[in-house]
């Protein structure tokens, strides 16, 4: 009964104007600061372990914002699951420094985007589907209805979705090497085991995946990072390059410059971060625990 209520209050949202839709949202993330409850307590220790010099007065305010556009990113991702490209192109008011990702792609070696959790990360597919072919992981959630809906938004013109296992991972090797773009949200914490290393995130010790230094290794490809800021009227999508470390042979000295340009992005807008994501988690026995 609870996932049904929740897949159609996101389709409703999803329906509204966007600029109605944020308005929905933010009431509901500031909501979560207000209860401090679990999204409210996490990024309150994120930001204490990756922002100690922000007083505290103005770390409790960049919480309320934070969980203020975490609920706006809600609202906004139904409605790009809804709604077809064209939709989206609409909203979108600004590209910044596209000609990286034009200029990675003519080399023909596949463009691997890392797209973190940072602003609306749903409408970075679609925009990168419009340049070329986009293969992204997917990693479905455990409700079914939800998965579907998702799924379903996810799956549109040019975009592939690779599961998260090796058949996924083959997947992206014979998508770069076709020369196409292949997504990954960087920032998620792998399984102990499953491909990882420490490396410093804002200066705390984070397990990193080692899966963006396999497919560089592996393919030659080009990393660009590209993320949508949420923007008066839409989005601003925003290419960087990529830290070059990331080409690095050494998988550490890789994934340090994976965490690195995942930071480049969060500064760009620091307040849309996902700060209540627990990022720091399963972390080897000899670190100290961080929740």
């Amino acid at each position: 009964m609870k996932e049904r209520f929740a897949v159609w209050m996101l389709k409703l949202l999803g329906r509204l104007p966007l600029s109605v839709g944020r308005v929905f949202g933010g009431f509901a993330g500031w909501l979560m600061w207000l209860s401090s409850g679990r999204s409210a307590r996490i990024t309150r220790q994120n930001l204490a372990l990756c922002q100690p010099h922000i007083k505290d007065r103005a770390r409790e305010r960049l919480v309320r914002q934070s969980l203020t556009e975490t609920g706006k990113t809600v609202a906004e991702a139904a409605a790009v699951w809804l709604h077809s490209w064209e939709w989206l192109q609409r909203h979108i008011v600004e590209v910044e420094n596209d000609e990286a990702l034009k200029t990675a792609l003519t080399e023909g070696q596949g463009v691997l985007v890392l797209a973190p959790h940072l602003g609306n990360w749903e409408a970075v597919g679609p925009f990168l589907a419009s340049y070329a072919r986009l293969t992204a992981l997917y990693q479905p959630p455990r409700q079914p209805a939800l998965d579907e809906m998702i799924l379903k938004g996810r799956s549109k013109d040019n975009i592939d979705m690779a599961p998260t296992n090796r058949r996924g991972v083959s997947q992206l090797l014979k998508a770069l090497k076709r020369g196409e773009i292949v997504a990954i949200l960087p920032d998620q914490v792998p399984e102990r085991g499953n491909g990882a290393e420490v490396a410093p995130f804002f200066g705390q010790p984070a397990l990193t995946m080692t899966l963006v230094h396999g497919l560089i290794q592996r393919t030659g490809c080009r990393v660009v990072s590209v993320f949508a800021q949420r923007v008066p009227k839409g989005f601003k999508m925003v290419v960087l390059p990529a830290d070059e470390r990331i080409y690095a042979e050494d998988a550490a000295e890789s994934v340090a410059g994976l965490n690195r340009s995942v930071e480049d992005c969060v500064l760009r807008a620091p307040t849309q971060y996902q700060w209540e994501y627990k990022r720091f988690r399963r972390l080897p026995d000899d670190y100290a625990p961080r929740y």
